[in-house]
């Protein structure tokens, strides 16, 4: 039972430090003496770094997916005589749901959690105290570019994805014709309303929020030395997954409840 309750403190504690350092990122990227020329510097490439590394691929990935998907919904909803569903369908799913989802698990496989671990020379070099507490110099010049690239990184590829299915959608159901347009911008503006936009828009921001600060509050709070990297980042990959399965459940309660 001691041992029990030891573990259960120790998470409580674990879940706390990492709380607090996601609101201290937070307000240090709403603080405008935050953005020195170094740390400019280092975010510009962070961001060069990350972009480039995922906007080609997973838009081209997420278009090959999105092609197959859309033309299964159409040809089953024809199929069944509820073709006047389909684009719904394909909207909703894709659009809603599983392109933003997918977003962010790639924006953190591919940039979040492969930048983190470069985090762990700071233990080596003394820039982080016992308790896992970066220095200023650390936070500015290391953490803080790397977090605000990570979440910039979710809301470009959530963006340009959902952008192409969009188009492709359109492409699919109406072919190359502007005759089609009216229908299909009533359909998405039903879809997309005030409250619909809103859920969206927050989801993709507490993604975008979870894939900055997660992967680098493993590294600054977990043990280096008895974790190797490879551990560093299953173990951030799971509590990132974790984080992002509830918060997609928590929008679906609230779209669709």
């Amino acid at each position: 039972m001691n041992a029990l309750a030891r573990a259960t403190l120790e998470r409580l504690a674990g879940g706390w430090r990492t709380l607090r350092l996601g609101a201290l990122i937070l307000a240090l990227c709403l603080t405008r003496r935050s953005y020195t020329p170094t740390m400019r510097s280092a975010l510009a490439r962070q961001l060069y770094l990350s972009c480039t590394r995922t906007l080609l691929w997973f838009t081209l990935l997420s278009s090959l997916i999105s092609v197959v998907m859309i033309r299964i919904v159409v040809v089953t909803s024809l199929s069944y005589g509820l073709s006047q569903y389909a684009l719904e369908m394909v909207v909703r799913v894709l659009v809603l749901e599983l392109i933003p989802l997918a977003a962010a698990l790639f924006a953190a496989l591919r940039c979040a959690i492969p930048h983190s671990m470069q985090l762990v020379r700071l233990h080596v070099a003394g820039q982080v105290d016992a308790n896992g507490r970066p220095s200023v110099a650390a936070m500015t010049g290391e953490i803080l570019p790397r977090a605000l690239a990570a979440a910039f990184c979710v809301w470009l590829l959530a963006a340009a994805s959902c952008v192409t299915t969009l188009v492709l959608a359109y492409l699919s159901v109406y072919g190359l014709t502007r005759w089609g347009f009216p229908g299909y911008t009533h359909v998405v503006g039903q879809i997309f309303d005030g409250s619909t936009s809103l859920v969206f828009g927050l989801k993709i921001a507490l993604f975008s929020m979870a894939v900055a600060w997660i992967p680098v509050a493993s590294v600054l709070y977990d043990s280096s030395a008895t974790l190797s990297r490879t551990g560093l980042e299953i173990r951030s990959l799971i509590r990132l997954f974790v984080l992002i399965l509830l918060v997609e459940i928590v929008a679906l309660v609230t779209n669709y409840a």
